[in-house]
């Protein structure tokens, strides 16, 4: 892995009856979005307040930016932008006067402040909403406004909380394109969110559940660690050959991790075979069924593009059912 902006190992914060974060390790490499995605109370935003240093662990140890955060000197802050989850700036300044007085607190020289706030509100389309009270934006702009304030003094490091919680689709997916220009231009950015098809946005995921990560890994990689792989969805030319088709796939231990009629199909003809890769092994399968005597023919066979809410179901329930054979025994 790269180096790491965020190195977090074990790091517990117990606020009693369940409530905080439970031995928490990851790593956030340089010049990557890390989404965090979980229900709400799972504790997304107390992992992003610990690495922040606004709280200390009681146990574990965490270095954002090589330091350790509850240590920052304020020359460290500059480095780092916040976007909290609710408005927080002035509701009867101006969209130029709540940026200046965000600019005025890292002392930044008033011709410097005019450049950067124009190159930001173009960047987030608020030019025609300069003079506009905070107070008559709507919460699409409001959130934009504060993407504007944390990237004022030009941060190396941006956590958003929920950033796109409670605003429509077009303007989500237009959040996803600043995030990922940032990433671009090298900045790493910490995302939280509840909407779990974000996850295709980020370069690494982390799954959480009741303050534990589930998983951390690459969107990719998290398909492959919920179903042992890549599923390819095969549709048989003649449904009686299903017994043959999954005894011959079956057998083919070192290749194929599972076979089965797939669930909920319309078709008696539908089968599942998990591989390491779908796209490289599709061709192998059909040849493998294909030269059975008398032959196994397929209808139709491609990959199974699986959703991301399937995903982080099936990555809950794995957890759910560790837990309660924990429990048992």
């Amino acid at each position: 892995m790269e180096r790491a902006i965020i190195d977090s190992e074990g790091v517990v914060v117990d606020f009693g009856n369940g409530a905080g974060i439970f031995d928490q390790t990851y790593q956030v490499p340089a010049g990557t979005i890390l989404g965090m995605i979980g229900p709400s109370g799972c504790g997304k935003t107390t992992t992003c307040r610990v690495a922040l240093g606004l709280l200390a662990p009681q146990r574990g140890r965490i270095t954002t930016l090589g330091r350790t955060p509850t240590r920052f000197t304020a020359t460290d802050r500059e480095q780092i932008g916040y976007i909290p989850q609710q408005f927080v700036l002035y509701p009867r300044l101006s969209v130029a006067e709540n940026i200046q007085f965000v600019a005025s607190l890292y002392g930044m020289p008033a011709r410097f402040v005019r450049e950067r706030m124009a190159e930001l509100l173009a960047f987030v389309d608020l030019q025609d909403a300069r003079n506009r009270l905070g107070q008559h934006l709507s919460g699409g702009m409001q959130r934009r406004l504060m993407l504007v304030s944390a990237l004022m003094h030009d941060p190396v490091l941006l956590f958003a909380d929920e950033p796109t919680a409670g605003i429509d689709p077009v303007l989500r997916a237009r959040f996803w394109e600043y995030f990922r220009q940032l990433r671009d231009q090298g900045r790493t950015l910490v995302v939280t969110t509840q909407v779990v098809s974000e996850a295709i946005h980020c370069d690494y995921v982390a799954v959480m559940r009741q303050g534990r990560i589930l998983a951390l890994d690459t969107p990719a990689n998290l398909r492959r660690l919920a179903f042992s792989g890549e599923i390819i969805d095969v549709t048989l030319a003649d449904p009686d050959d299903m017994p043959r088709a999954l005894a011959t796939l079956r057998r083919w231990k070192d290749v194929v991790r599972s076979a089965r009629p797939a669930p909920n199909a319309e078709s008696d003809a539908d089968l599942h075979v998990v591989v390491e890769d779908a796209r490289e092994w599709l061709p192998e399968v059909l040849a493998r069924l294909n030269n059975q005597r008398p032959r196994i023919v397929a209808a139709s066979a491609a990959p199974l593009e699986v959703s991301y809410d399937e995903i982080f179901i099936k990555l809950m329930r794995q957890d759910e059912q560790r837990q309660e054979e924990a429990e048992h025994g």
